[in-house]
């Protein structure tokens, strides 16, 4: 259904606004690989200033959904409310895996504008700011969080 989705020239467009701060936190971290998960159409490549081996990670594209290796930084931008709830241990389990340095997760914890074509919001998972933080301290330790008003944003470093 993200597939579908996906084919909608306005779907998967948050990257863009995030791509300023993966670029300071390239700069200020001197990042040379960057692994951005859930990449959509990959529009954080296009809308970065700075030069990193960037690399693709987007399952519903055949393209790239083949198994990440671990890379330096990990950007998972606007990803992880759109994982069916009964896998979401097993994808925050696999960003684990392939973090080897830092991570920068935004996370949207209202309802999306879009709906699946099954009839479910497109935001799967609706749950607040505390419940993300227990998820991502099981598995990273939290450099900085940042709440916004329907969502939250960590910067995590390998735990």
């Amino acid at each position: 259904m993200q597939s579908k989705l996906h084919e909608d020239a306005n779907y998967g467009v948050a990257s863009v606004g995030y791509a300023p701060l993966v670029d300071l936190i390239i700069k200020e971290n001197k990042i040379r690989y960057l692994l951005d998960y859930g990449a959509g159409k990959c529009r954080l490549k296009d809308a970065l200033t700075v030069d990193v081996k960037y690399t693709p990670y987007e399952p519903s594209n055949e393209l790239w959904s083949s198994t990440p290796e671990p890379t330096e930084f990990v950007a998972c931008i606007d990803v992880l409310e759109h994982i069916e709830p009964e896998l979401l241990d097993n994808v925050l389990n696999d960003l684990q895996r392939v973090t080897m340095k830092f991570g920068l997760f935004t996370i949207h914890t209202g309802p999306a504008a879009k709906i699946l074509p099954d009839g479910r919001n497109a935001h799967l998972i609706q749950e607040p700011l505390s419940w993300w933080e227990d998820k991502i301290k099981l598995r990273f330790k939290i450099l900085k969080q940042v709440a916004m008003t329907n969502g939250c944003i960590f910067f995590v470093k390998k735990g």
